[in-house]
């Protein structure tokens, strides 16, 4: 993709803004997605893409668009933040929620809004929808910035849930210890997502705080995922685990294998280099399958906690605005 090569370091988050739009969308089977638009309602349009599954958005995430030439849309996925039924509160929440749903769910919303096309940008599961709409939707694209990269794959959830108990053997020995004994030997995912769907809410909330607990160790020192509330934890694994324990809803090895539907769509992929994630060469899988991307490497580990991380996504984005509506 070319563009202005910027020097790292330069560019911090833009200041803090308030929507100026906001609503519920009836998507069907019940479900209704919370959404809001900030920045330049005559800009480019930008849809945030959440990780998780089930993190949901925050306000943060207007921030790396420079709200001057950006007209920047959030929504919560189903079954989290605002959006209803909530995962926190109920398992109804799980239904009629997979991958073709959210990737249905964006092109309602694109329709509602009435855009033609937009950037897209997020992280992490964020990554992998993201690219999914793409690869589905390709005309529908304009550009992609995406952090914490993930395609999916059996192997990226298998590295996050079993992969890693040879670097932090004694939290992951606690995590597999919250399993029954006959489920031990089985996927975690689906053996959490079990619990969590147990009638008994301290069982429900001792198995969410485990996942939790097992998150957060993968990220020592930096605030986590226990560190946000009972309903927020609980929406969190159930959405997680659901979708894990299926695959993510997807053919194994489905976004690479399809990855050349994105000709033709720019696309910058920031990712630490010290990212857990790379162990199994999801970033260079990525990049070598979809050729008008580019992948840039920075010294981090996490998504967003590196100023040069920070640096490179406000840029990407500053450079596709410069690409697609030029300054005067």
């Amino acid at each position: 993709m070319a563009g202005v090569a910027y020097p790292p370091g330069m560019r911090d988050k833009y200041p803090p803004i308030e929507p100026h739009a906001r609503g519920r969308l009836a998507v069907g089977d019940g479900h209704e997605v919370a959404w809001e638009v900030s920045g330049n309602p005559d800009g480019m349009p930008a849809l945030v893409l959440h990780g998780g599954p089930g993190s949901g958005t925050g306000p943060g995430l207007r921030r790396y668009f420079d709200p001057a030439r950006y007209r920047i849309v959030l929504f919560d996925q189903r079954g989290c933040g605002a959006s209803a039924p909530h995962a926190g509160d109920t398992l109804e929440a799980l239904r009629a929620n997979t991958t073709d749903d959210l990737v249905g769910d964006i092109e309602r919303l694109r329709a509602h809004l009435g855009v033609d096309a937009w950037v897209l940008f997020g992280g992490s599961w964020g990554c992998c929808l993201g690219l999914v709409y793409a690869e589905r939707h390709p005309s529908r694209v304009r550009g992609i910035v995406m952090m914490g990269l993930a395609t999916g794959r059996g192997a990226e959830t298998d590295l996050l849930t079993r992969g890693l108990a040879r670097i932090f053997p004694e939290a992951h020995a606690r995590f597999i210890a919250h399993l029954p004994p006959t489920a031990r030997s089985g996927d975690p995912a689906a053996g959490y997502a079990r619990l969590l769907a147990d009638p008994d809410p301290a069982v429900v909330l001792a198995a969410a705080d485990e996942w939790c607990r097992w998150e957060d160790a993968l990220e020592p020192g930096a605030p986590g995922f226990l560190d946000e509330g009972p309903r927020w934890r609980i929406a969190f694994t159930r959405l997680v685990t659901h979708y894990w324990s299926n695959a993510s809803f997807l053919e194994e090895g489905e976004v690479l294998h399809r990855a050349d539907r994105l000709a033709g769509i720019p696309g910058v992929l920031v990712q630490g280099r010290l990212d857990l994630g790379n162990l199994i060469g999801t970033p260079w899988e990525l990049a070598t399958a979809w050729p008008d991307a580019r992948l840039e490497l920075v010294d981090a580990a996490h998504e967003t906690r590196s100023g040069e991380m920070v640096d490179r996504l406000v840029g990407a984005l500053d450079e596709l605005a410069d690409r697609f509506a030029p300054r005067d």
